[in-house]
């Protein structure tokens, strides 16, 4: 329980501070960066509180363009209990940087650019598996809402954590 309470102080002090963001929203028509939107949406509360332990806010804010495949509030809750908790310790870091690059890929690729099965490279180094033969899935997980389009990149959003094959 104090995890959760962590995660939402975390938002609230997050919400705060990427209010500065709204002028860098403005100087690109309107959209906001990976992080605003994810904040703004409402259903990444742990995604947002994994990507600020992981200190990759800054790099989610920057310039990109990036592919973020990101799990939900509720895939996250899916993984066995005590995950979470354990992967936003300090200790744990490294693995926790791995497993949010993991879901990143350089660019800005959008549905319509995939057809077919395909390896895409990973921020993180390994590949991930994309099938977008009946629907999207990536490494398993099913894309339940694409394109959603950033000044720095677009999100798509997948309803489980996928793990880089070392964490596997």
């Amino acid at each position: 329980m104090r995890i959760f309470n962590w995660i939402g102080a975390t938002v609230v002090a997050l919400s705060l501070s990427f209010s500065a963001g709204a002028a860098q929203a403005h100087e690109h028509g309107g959209m906001k960066d990976i992080v605003d939107t994810a904040v703004e949406a409402g259903s990444f509360e742990t995604l947002v509180a994994a990507v600020q332990a992981a200190g990759l806010v800054d790099t989610l804010k920057g310039e990109g363009p990036f592919t973020v495949f990101a799990p939900t509030d509720d895939a996250f809750a899916a993984l066995p209990e005590g995950t979470v908790e354990s992967l936003l310790l300090e200790e744990n870091r490294d693995q926790l940087v791995a497993i949010l690059t993991y879901h990143v890929v350089p660019g800005k690729v959008m549905s319509g650019d995939l057809s077919g099965e395909m390896m895409v490279a990973t921020v993180e180094g390994s590949d991930v598996t994309i099938d977008a033969t009946s629907g999207v899935m990536i490494n398993g997980a099913n894309v339940v809402s694409a394109d959603i389009e950033t000044s720095n990149g677009v999100i798509h959003v997948i309803d489980a954590v996928i793990l880089p094959p070392q964490d596997m």
